[in-house]
């Protein structure tokens, strides 16, 4: 499988995040990118970078007013006298509707959904590189092959057109598909991360011509919280077209794969010529979040059966953080896709 994967990803290096009341280690380190490279050549990938297609496929889905706001953000923030050296914000707008403030610590409040998404002086280059990164596995499936993946880090899913939220900035799973779209498919995007694809919800919540669908822990007591429940289905235009399927914790391989057949009926309903896959691998018995208990070995299976739905695939890395088991997680699945 080719794989694709720019260098100046690594540039983002977040020191922090806050989670429960606490500042803590922010564990969306550049060391995952060289545990799952290897991880993906050991499965047979042979790794390509990606082109430089602009900014336009980008900002297709992200709004001008936010990627000014990410591009300069932390130059900003370092003029304020005894300012972090991350923006975290510590103030949001009660409505996105509010007001848009001049001062860099309301522009953070309001472009920034929560203290997991610190902006420092590489953020920008290295979700810019991620997400062109996803737009090159998008070049080489247009250009016949029938499955890529990408090496997308920071990962993307709980970016909003205007928002950052939970170690993401731009959507990549959403850039990729919009690309897809741009070239005459017709795209869904699977998001089988733990955590709900909140971002890629909002962004075509009001549209009919992306599928979406998303199989995670439910949030009713699981972060994002305040998206990703069942009767979330879309909204005008866009009704019937969002599929939410919120699982149990300690959900095990059997029911999660009960459960992507569901998942793949409604991808086949839509007519979908095109999978975009949000792959998290947080979904893992031992990863740090520890929502659900797929197995390594259940990773494969996962795979294969996506695979067998017989449709160009766009594989984008989401989560999956550092463990022991990161590695063998994701040659497992890529092996399995492969076999499937």
């Amino acid at each position: 499988m080719k794989a694709i994967f720019d260098d100046r990803q690594r540039a983002h290096d977040p020191k922090h995040f806050m989670a429960n009341g606490q500042s803590l280690p922010n564990p969306e380190q550049p060391r995952r990118i060289t545990v799952l490279s290897a991880a993906a050549v050991q499965a047979g990938c042979s790794f390509e970078a990606p082109r430089d297609h602009g900014p336009g496929p980008i900002a297709a889905i992200h709004s001008p007013e936010y990627l000014t706001f990410l591009k300069t953000i932390h130059r900003r923030w370092s003029r304020i006298e005894g300012a972090s050296d991350e923006v975290i914000p510590n103030i949001h707008p009660d409505r996105r509707t509010a007001s848009y403030p001049r001062s860099a610590v309301g522009q953070a409040g309001f472009h920034q959904a929560d203290t997991a998404c610190p902006i420092a002086a590489g953020t920008w280059d290295a979700a810019y590189w991620s997400a062109q990164s996803a737009l090159g596995a998008v070049d080489a499936l247009l250009a016949g092959e029938r499955s890529v993946y990408a090496l997308c880090r920071p990962p993307g899913h709980h970016a909003f057109g205007d928002l950052a939220g939970g170690f993401c900035f731009l959507n990549n799973a959403a850039i990729a598909a919009e690309a897809l779209l741009a070239a005459g498919r017709r795209p869904a995007i699977l998001d089988i991360d733990v955590h709900h694809g909140n971002g890629t919800q909002g962004i075509f919540f009001h549209r009919r011509d992306v599928l979406t669908v998303s199989i995670h822990a439910d949030p009713i007591r699981f972060y994002p919280f305040f998206w990703g429940h069942a009767g979330e289905r879309g909204a005008g235009e866009g009704m019937g077209y969002n599929l939410n399927l919120p699982m149990p914790r300690g959900t095990t391989d059997a029911e999660f794969l009960d459960v992507l057949e569901t998942a793949l009926a409604r991808i086949a309903a839509f007519g979908a010529d095109a999978i975009v896959l949000a792959l998290g691998l947080d979904a893992h018995e031992n990863d740090p979040f520890l929502g659900f208990k797929v197995t390594t070995a259940g990773f494969a299976r996962i795979a294969a059966a996506i695979a067998a739905a017989r449709l160009d695939t766009v594989i984008v890395q989401e989560g999956g953080y550092l463990s022991e088991d990161l590695g063998s997680n994701l040659t497992s699945f890529l092996t399995g896709f492969e076999g499937g």
